[in-house]
C-alpha cells in the first residue's frame, strides 16, 4: 500500500547535456532547454555541476537557468572561494558543495567535511548568508553528518555509488543498505534533510525507496542515457512514476 504521507522530489541533472555540446564546441544542444523538458516530464528541480574547469556547464547556462526554471535550480560546486562568490551572485535554491578532481570523469566519493571542516566552514558560512540552502555531498557516515551539521547545512545527499554494484554482491549490498538506512535516520532526526544520488538508475533506486528518511533524488546520466531511446520528457517521467509508486 502507497504512503500518501511521503513527498519525494526529483532533481534532474543536466550536465550530460553540456557535455554532449562542448564535446564538439557546438551551441546545441542547449541545456537550458533540457531543463525545460524535464520539468514537463515531471522534475521538482534541475541540478547543474559548475566545475572550475567548466568542462560541460558554463556560467552563462547557470544564469539562463535561473531566470528560466520554474522548479528549484541547485548548484553543486567545489568548496572554493570562487564558487561561493559565484553563488552569491547566482543566488540558486540550493548549493550542494561536493569535492573535485581535475582528473576524474565524475565525482569520486563524497566530500570529507571532518577533515575539511575549518576550510569549508567560511565559505559555508558565505553561502547560508546570502540565503541559499546548504547541501553536502557526503558518505554515508555519521561523523560526516556530525560535521555537516557543525557547517550548519540544511540538507544532505548520500553518496549511492555503491548501489551500482548491490545486485552482484547480495551480503556486501545489504550492508551497504544498513549503513545508508542508519545514517538517513541519524540526519533526520537531527533536524536535516535527507537526499540520494550518484550511480542511482531506473532498477536500483528501488533498493532505497523503502527508507522514508530520504525524501529526494538527485539523478542524471541514467535518465540522460535513457532518453536517447524514449525523449528526455519521457525519460524523466519513467523515473518519477518509479519513485512515486513505490512509497
Amino acid at each position: 500500500m502507497l504512503d500518501s504521507t511521503i513527498v519525494r522530489k526529483l532533481s534532474v541533472n543536466i550536465d550530460h547535456i553540456a557535455t554532449l555540446r562542448e564535446a564538439r564546441r557546438e551551441l546545441f544542444p542547449d541545456p537550458v532547454q533540457a531543463a525545460v523538458l524535464a520539468e514537463l516530464g515531471g522534475a521538482d528541480g534541475i541540478t547543474v555541476h559548475l566545475r572550475s574547469d567548466r568542462r560541460h556547464i558554463h556560467e552563462r547556462d547557470v544564469f539562463l537557468l535561473k531566470e528560466t526554471i520554474k522548479t528549484d535550480l541547485n548548484i553543486e560546486m567545489a568548496a572554493t572561494k570562487e564558487m561561493a562568490e559565484i553563488a552569491v551572485q547566482i543566488k540558486p535554491a540550493m548549493v550542494t558543495l561536493v569535492p573535485e578532481k581535475p582528473e576524474e570523469i565524475t565525482t569520486l566519493g563524497g566530500l570529507d567535511l571532518t577533515k575539511n571542516l575549518k576550510k569549508i566552514n567560511p565559505l559555508a558560512k558565505k553561502i547560508k548568508q546570502a540565503r541559499i540552502m546548504l547541501s553536502v555531498f557526503i558518505e554515508a557516515d555519521k561523523k560526516q553528518v556530525e560535521s555537516a551539521l557543525k557547517l550548519r547545512a540544511d540538507q544532505i545527499e548520500i553518496n549511492t555509488e555503491c548501489l551500482k554494484h548491490i545486485s552482484d554482491l547480495p551480503q556486501a549490498g545489504s550492508r551497504i543498505l544498513e549503513e545508508i538506512v542508519s545514517v538517513a535516520q541519524f540526519a533526520s532526526a537531527e533536524g536535516l534533510i535527507v537526499h540520494a544520488g550518484h550511480g542511482l538508475d531506473y532498477k536500483n533506486i528501488i533498493d532505497i525507496l523503502s527508507i522514508k528518511e530520504i525524501t529526494g533524488f538527485s539523478i542524471g546520466f541514467a535518465i540522460i542515457a535513457r532518453a536517447v531511446f524514449v525523449g528526455l520528457k519521457d525519460a524523466v517521467a519513467e523515473m518519477k512514476r518509479i519513485i512515486e509508486h513505490n512509497l
